[in-house]
């Protein structure tokens, strides 16, 4: 299985210039053979591949005007051209937008292979550096020493902040949890981020709706002051900072919540929701976007997998807020605002939110046991075992 250790990276004055330089020369050569391309494409009508850019790479360094991209190592531009060609691949398949061109202004990376860094009794020493990059290790369970990187990825955010990602395959699967017997269905929410089927719910903390404030006042600061200014880049930090603040903040929450889910349930049950149609209401979307639900299900996805738990993905068309989970009464209409409501066949006085996780627990019970859309990856471009069912899924009783 592979895996990564991200770490938070102390440069010295002389090893952050070295990455400086890096940084710029790898922002370089992929802006300069995207542009090379473009151009290609539009007057020769032809595609590029990753050949033919590396060869374009050596005629650059060779043109006289380039010797500076011999002063870096030449493994980080190379992987450069290697993700740039597969950014174009993920745009044709229809997997991601068109590769766009990097700014100064904005986060950089530089990625080394095994032949541009040493890894020695949990020390990193990368090319054209004299001494190890001094970082600090946050897995007390593991000992650095006996880890075997296979690519690090030196990134340097807009707030100034340095990390590394130390990616390798792991030898041994991680051991299953234990079983306990319990499933969760989990309806996911702006108001409450997710309300479970067993009637617990989890606030939606609002990370960003608690620092809009603070955000407001540094950027009319960062506003009043002089472009290319010292006082304006010291103010767009006091900015970026601020936001790293809140994605931090988000980021400790969904790990939080992902793994006591994944601890306490052998299945779990999510909806397949469509949240890059849902971000387009405007009167929602900061909110969407704050609660973070995509990566809330990434996590939930690799973390599943990891620790022998079952994920099923239902289709985003289930109607699990009209249906009663009790006899499997389908209402017609049931509006937004409408919280709470009683089944017009039993009787039984719902709460939306609860009994939409009852519902969707029940419908991924069904999925489950066909075996069909468990896990999907990406978003669902097909019916589910649940919508193939003449009649719609039902939870509890069945009518007759």
């Amino acid at each position: 299985m592979r895996t990564a250790y991200k770490v938070r990276v102390y440069p010295t004055t002389e090893q952050a210039a070295v990455l400086n330089r890096t940084f710029g020369c790898v922002r370089l050569v992929w802006n300069t053979v995207l542009a090379w391309r473009q151009a290609r494409y539009r007057n020769e009508s032809e595609t590029t591949s990753y050949a033919q850019s590396d060869r374009y790479l050596t005629e650059l360094k060779r043109d006289g005007g380039h010797d500076f991209l011999y002063e870096v190592s030449s493994v980080p531009l190379q992987q450069a051209l290697r993700h740039q060609h597969t950014a174009f691949a993920n745009f044709f398949a229809g997997r991601a937008k068109y590769p766009r061109f990097k700014s100064r202004h904005g986060r950089q990376s530089a990625t080394y292979t095994r032949s541009a860094f040493r890894w020695r009794d949990g020390r990193l020493f990368l090319a054209k550096m004299d001494h190890p990059l001094e970082f600090v290790w946050s897995w007390p369970a593991v000992d650095p020493a006996t880890i075997n990187p296979t690519m690090v990825t030196i990134t340097r955010d807009v707030d100034g902040r340095w990390y590394a990602s130390l990616a390798m395959e792991e030898a041994a699967e991680p051991e299953p949890l234990p079983t306990g017997g319990a499933s969760a269905g989990i309806d996911l929410g702006v108001t409450d981020f997710a309300v479970l089927s067993t009637g617990q719910k989890v606030t939606n903390p609002r990370h960003l709706e608690r620092k809009a404030r603070n955000l407001a006042r540094y950027q009319r600061r960062m506003a009043r002051k002089q472009r290319g200014s010292n006082n304006r880049a010291k103010a767009k930090a006091k900015v970026a900072r601020a936001h790293t603040k809140v994605r931090d903040a988000r980021a400790d929450f969904l790990h939080r919540t992902s793994t006591r889910l994944v601890r306490d349930h052998d299945l779990i049950v999510i909806e397949d929701l469509n949240v890059k149609g849902m971000v387009r209401n405007r009167h929602l979307a900061r909110a969407i976007s704050d609660a973070g639900w995509g990566e809330f299900r990434r996590q939930l996805e690799y973390k599943t997998q990891r620790y022998g738990r079952r994920l099923v993905v239902i289709d985003r068309w289930y109607p699990s807020s009209k249906t009663c989970s009790a006899c499997g009464h389908l209402l017609a209409a049931l509006s937004l605002s409408t919280r709470h409501w009683s089944c017009p066949d039993c009787g039984t006085r719902h709460d939306r939110d609860v009994n939409a996780a009852k519902n969707i627990l029940a419908a991924g019970r069904a999925v489950s046991a066909c075996g069909a859309d468990v896990s999907p990856q990406g978003s669902s471009l097909r019916r589910s075992a649940v919508k193939q069912e003449t009649q719609p899924a039902r939870g509890g009783i069945p009518r007759p």
